[in-house]
């Protein structure tokens, strides 16, 4: 059954950034838009490449292997090469902590 897990402060990810944790054997990107979260897995589905470290376009992670472009709200690959979407995480704030349901 899912569950709510901590895995940062607040402050660990200011407006405009970004940070990878591991949680249950995965890694997750949470980001940072404009003070809301959010969570995907920090690999794409085209070749395992780390997401995290492509540049952001607003809502649109780009992998930086290949270019794959993916949107941070929702997971879905939204170009080629990829074509599976990648996982998304619900984020909540409580109190000073973030925390994604997994």
């Amino acid at each position: 059954m899912p569950e709510y897990v901590t895995v940062a402060k607040v402050a660990d990810v200011p407006s405009g950034e970004r940070i990878v944790v591991e949680v249950k054997e995965r890694y997750i990107a949470i980001f940072n838009v404009g003070g809301t979260y959010y969570a995907i897995e920090d690999v794409c589905t085209h070749d395992d490449g780390p997401l995290a470290e492509g540049e952001l376009h607003e809502f649109e992670i780009e992998c930086p292997r290949h270019g794959a472009r993916f949107d941070i709200r929702t997971g879905k690959a939204l170009s080629m090469p990829a074509t599976q979407d990648v996982e998304r995480f619900d984020v909540r704030v409580e109190g000073d902590d973030l925390q994604i349901l997994i």
